[in-house]
Parts: structure tokens; C-alpha cells; sequence
């Protein structure tokens, strides 16, 4: 099926956020967390791309928020797109969504790995229901803060929900908290073993986070993870 641009936004250096629609569906069913893969023929070489959904559905429509891999085939691409074109598409798929018993947790997560959070905090279940939720959030400056209004917005509006963000090439002048989100991993938990943790972005940082949870005491079924190398 094809995916038709409606817009797209720049919303920090090198990342946009996107908006597609799916005309020949009424409704695109997914799960928060769930991702789509873009397909399309480059210079002679079809080129497949996974990327988290950075919405809750509605309607036929969904959003992706994507860094510019300035080496990359496809997404300098989709950086490219006007509204109105299309892109080849298959999907929504995926394991990495909210567990159907929604448990106070952590969610981890660090540049664009932010996206299947935003998913997961515009979900009914997730945003009005009674779990406490945490949102640790890496990135390198102020301005790669992704979505900051909108979560400083619910951290101020929906009872038991923390947003933690932290820089870790923090400029003068900021005075949050700094480096990796491995350092703060202690006071996203506050003490806790008994709450899910989710992770999602590269690597290096998921396994880190992983380690320093089983180490911890943290069981298997309580981490889940998503990694974006």
C-alpha cells in the first residue's frame, strides 16, 4: 500500500516530523510502539527502512519523527517529500507496545527512540489511566529536546507522570540534569524493581540499560527493549 505525505516539520537540526496518510484505508490499525516500513527504488536498489509510529491511531493516519542519516539512502529522501507524494509502505508490525495490563513504568529512551513513547503517552489506556510513568530522555543539546512542550505539558496536567530530560553536551546556561541516561537511570526508579522498564534507541545504551536492570534484580519479562542499530 502507499503512504501519502500530508506534512512534515522541522522540529530540531536534521529531524522532521511527519505526517501520513494511508487513502486507501478508513482505519490503520496498530499498536502503540508499532512501526511501518518504507520501500522504494534508489539509484536501481529498492531500499527498506523500518520506523517507530510516533502516534496514537486515528483514522487512517500516522506520524513518524526521523533524523536526517546524512549517508543514508532513504531518509534524505523522505526529508525531500512535498505533500502529496507517496511512498511505498508495509506494516504497522511489531512487539514493542504497552503490556494489555498497563503497569507503572519507565520508559528510556534517547534521540529519535523518543518516538514510540510519544505513541504510547497519547494512547487512552496509557494517558488516562492510573499508572505512575516515567519518561527518561537523552540527547545531546537543549535543541535536539523532542517534543519538550508536549511532554512538560503533561508532566503538568496527568497525575503520576515524571518527565526526566538530560544533555549530555549541555550549554551554558542549562541547568537540568547532564549525562547519559544511565546516570539518572536510579532516580527514574526511585528504588523500585517491581515497575516495567521500556528502552528504545541505539544499542550501546539499550544493552547498558539492560545490564545495569538485571543487576539490579530486575527480571527478563520486566524489560523490554527496542534498538535502532
Amino acid at each position: 500500500m502507499k503512504a501519502r505525505l500530508i506534512d512534515s516539520v522541522e522540529i530540531a537540526p536534521e529531524v522532521r516530523h511527519f505526517t501520513f496518510a494511508v487513502d486507501s484505508l478508513e482505519t490503520l490499525d496498530f499498536t502503540p510502539g508499532q512501526f511501518v516500513s518504507f520501500n522504494r527504488d534508489i539509484l536501481g536498489k529498492s531500499i527498506t527502512r523500518a520506523y517507530s509510529i510516533a502516534s496514537a491511531p486515528e483514522c487512517n493516519r500516522f506520524e513518524l519523527c526521523l533524523n536526517r542519516v546524512q549517508d543514508g539512502h532513504l531518509s534524505p529522501w523522505l526529508f525531500d517529500m512535498k505533500p502529496g507524494d507517496f511512498i511505498e509502505m508495509s506494516g504497522p508490525l511489531g512487539y514493542f507496545v504497552p503490556k494489555a495490563q498497563v503497569h507503572d513504568a519507565v520508559y528510556v529512551a534517547t534521540g529519535t527512540g523518543v518516538a514510540p513513547f510519544r505513541a504510547f503517552l497519547r494512547w487512552q489506556p496509557v494517558l488516562s489511566g492510573p499508572a505512575n510513568l516515567t519518561l527518561l530522555f537523552g540527547t545531546r543539546s537543549e535543541a535536539g529536546i523532542l517534543y519538550r512542550a508536549e511532554f512538560e505539558e503533561l508532566a503538568a496536567t496527568r497525575p503520576g507522570f515524571r518527565y526526566l530530560p538530560t544533555l549530555t553536551r549541555p550549554e551554558a546556561g542549562w541547568t537540568g540534569r547532564a549525562g547519559r541516561v544511565q546516570a539518572h537511570l536510579d532516580e527514574a526508579l526511585g528504588g523500585r524493581t517491581d515497575m516495567d522498564v521500556y528502552v528504545c534507541g541505539l544499542k550501546a545504551m539499550v544493552d547498558d540499560v539492560r545490564a545495569a536492570l538485571k543487576s539490579k534484580g530486575f527480571e527478563r519479562r520486566q524489560i523490554i527493549v527496542e534498538k535502532y542499530d
